[in-house]
């Protein structure tokens, strides 16, 4: 558990376990990325020499989580194969120790399960998938485009503070008001005082997707991250196309706040990586080569010789 955690005896008072599932909305066209995203899937793009997609489901493992569900489409398979064994490709790695167990590690890291979305019609849409191999036991989403730095975790917080409250537990960070037309927002209280053992708490009662900054209800944004009660699907079921024509999940957790569900929301004040457009890409691929031990003082060397030569306008090759 993080350095946040709760004392055990208050969830087991509470008669309520965490969640044990993660379910990974992969579907997506990643048109930002085309043509590369043509033939391999987004959540397979590198990070040095990991994809972005095994960063998620190791942050899903690092909370306890083994039971992960890929919401998939067509032309995603690879993503599936990355999670599998490759004896032929291991037998030519034997001598090879260190790429040996960087190859096997993907197949050992939880148990992979797979949906398809037929059509792409909102991360509800995507969710209400989960429905079969879920049940009514709540479980963790995790956004395949973005996610947090493994020394600062996020998710075991998040499972602690639902199985202690049973609703909707939201992750936020602080966006500039002029970018809340790319999140969605919400309006927040201070939380109940016995959750402040866990985290910086808020209590959510309000929620709106991609509002325009002046009617935006604050800078709190909804990070990649949400741990839903079972009854989210029913909800979703209810939920009429929203923002974009789509189903939004938000539209959903919203319905279920003014039913009275809690929805409560850790405010995360540690290293958020966004691969979900190119720059974003780009500056995480930078952020986590510089503090590779393997790379990073060579590279650190070559990027500020490169800024500055860049700078003064000089060769940067």
């Amino acid at each position: 558990m993080s350095e946040h955690s709760a004392n055990p005896s208050a969830t087991a008072a509470a008669g309520r376990a965490h969640a044990v599932k993660a379910v990974i909305p992969a579907a997506g066209l990643a048109t930002r990325f085309l043509p590369a995203t043509k033939a391999v899937p987004k959540e397979l793009l590198p990070v040095v020499d990991r994809p972005v997609l095994q960063y998620i489901v190791e942050e899903a493992t690092q909370a306890g989580i083994n039971d992960v569900l890929l919401i998939t489409g067509r032309g995603k398979t690879s993503m599936v194969d990355h999670f599998d064994r490759r004896p032929d490709l291991e037998a030519r790695l034997e001598k090879k120790p260190e790429l040996l167990e960087a190859v096997r590690r993907p197949s050992e890291l939880a148990e992979i399960y797979t949906c398809r979305q037929p059509e792409q019609l909102g991360l509800g849409h995507a969710v209400g998938y989960a429905e079969l191999h879920v049940g009514d036991q709540p479980f963790a989403v995790l956004l395949g485009d973005e996610f947090v730095k493994p020394s600062e975790p996020l998710l075991p917080a998040m499972l602690e503070l639902q199985a202690r409250t049973g609703g909707i537990v939201l992750a936020f960070f602080e966006v500039d008001p002029a970018d809340t037309t790319r999140y969605g927002i919400a309006s927040v209280e201070p939380a109940e005082p016995e959750f402040n053992d866990i985290a910086e708490i808020v209590k959510v009662t309000g929620m709106v997707e991609k509002p325009k900054p002046e009617d935006a209800p604050s800078n709190l944004a909804v990070l990649g991250r949400y741990v839903l009660p079972g009854r989210i699907f029913d909800a979703i079921k209810r939920t009429k196309p929203g923002s974009g024509g789509e189903i939004q999940l938000t539209d959903a957790m919203e319905l279920l706040r003014t039913e009275g569900v809690p929805v409560h929301a850790i405010v995360y004040r540690g290293t958020r990586y966004d691969t979900g457009m190119p720059l974003g890409y780009l500056q995480t691929v930078v952020q986590i080569a510089v503090e590779r031990e393997d790379l990073g003082a060579e590279f650190r060397k070559w990027l500020a010789e490169f800024v500055n030569a860049d700078a003064s306008g000089g060769p940067n090759t």
